[in-house]
């Protein structure tokens, strides 16, 4: 039987997978049906799909995952489940951390005005080279993914010896640090990514405050449709560094959750807390863009014209 702290985080667990779907879904869904009627699909959208389905397979790894840890926990005795479980995490994980970045750098390269060959150079290149870079991301994830499985089997080659140790000398407690190095090392691999991101971030900063100084030799109103767009980006990237960091380090306590007194409580609230990450930044995407942002104020009307006859 489920305790009270059970029930509450299964709740809190199953409306974040909801939410998370149906936001991840909707992106995706709102540009597979504008791809249908236009017969082309515009670069921006074919980055946010991508990372939308890759988000919906985050989340759906990462809530299967928080359960089996709280509530099946002797399933980690089964090797090859394990194995299964984290290089589906990985791969995803890796996925839509890439497939982020490629939509911050592929709104910078578009909204910012510099005149260095090499931006000059990218920025003309980078639509017709996407589908190719995504397909270089997905390949980076899945040798990281690769990776992963050797490291976990050498993981598990230790644990056995370990065990045997154990049992011949009848040492009690067998130290938990070597499983932590090779997976946290592995995964903090994801910070390439997120430094390109930071570096999109400060340089679109420097865009936007260079635009502005000319807006005011200028003009009066330095609102304009490009500062407009600067500002847009700058609050996307910003929310995903946000939400990365906030994920990330919910991770390395993870890591540690054995450390605490209440280790089941402590993973709980850090699976809660984690997959607010693909969640809560695809609705950011949402809000922030033009085109998401009006088909879902069409839904709605069309959902209170419906309620009303």
């Amino acid at each position: 039987m489920f305790n009270t702290k059970d029930n509450i985080f299964m709740i809190i667990i199953t409306g974040e997978f909801i939410i998370g779907m149906l936001g991840n879904g909707y992106i995706g869904l709102v540009n597979w049906i504008d791809w249908i009627k236009k017969r082309k699909i515009s670069t921006t959208d074919y980055i946010l799909t991508n990372l939308a389905i890759s988000r919906m397979c985050l989340i759906s790894v990462m809530v299967l995952n928080g359960i089996i840890m709280v509530f099946y926990p002797d399933v980690y005795e089964n090797n090859k489940l394990m194995v299964i479980i984290f290089i589906f995490w990985t791969l995803s994980n890796y996925l839509n951390i890439w497939f982020a970045t490629c939509l911050n750098v592929f709104y910078f390269l578009k909204i910012a005005n510099f005149s260095h060959p090499l931006f000059l150079w990218l920025k003309r290149r980078i639509d017709k080279e996407i589908r190719w870079i995504l397909l270089g991301c997905f390949a980076i994830s899945l040798l990281f993914s690769l990776m992963l499985v050797m490291v976990l089997n050498c993981n598990y080659s230790v644990d056995v010896i370990a065990k045997h140790k154990k049992n011949i000398t009848g040492i009690s407690h067998v130290s938990k640090i070597p499983y932590f190095n090779p997976l946290t090392l592995l995964n903090l691999f994801a910070i390439v990514p997120v430094i390109v991101s930071l570096i999109s971030f400060f340089l679109l900063v420097k865009s936007l405050r260079r635009h502005t100084k000319q807006i005011k030799l200028h003009f009066t109103d330095c609102r304009d449709l490009s500062t407009e767009a600067h500002v847009r980006v700058i609050k996307i990237v910003t929310s995903f560094l946000f939400f990365f960091f906030l994920y990330y380090a919910v991770f390395l306590l993870m890591n540690f959750s054995y450390l605490m007194t209440e280790e089941k409580l402590a993973i709980m609230m850090e699976e809660i807390i984690a997959i607010l990450y693909p969640l809560g930044h695809s609705l950011i995407l949402i809000v922030v863009n033009n085109k998401l942002r009006q088909a879902s104020v069409r839904v709605l009307m069309c959902r209170k014209i419906a309620c009303m006859l």
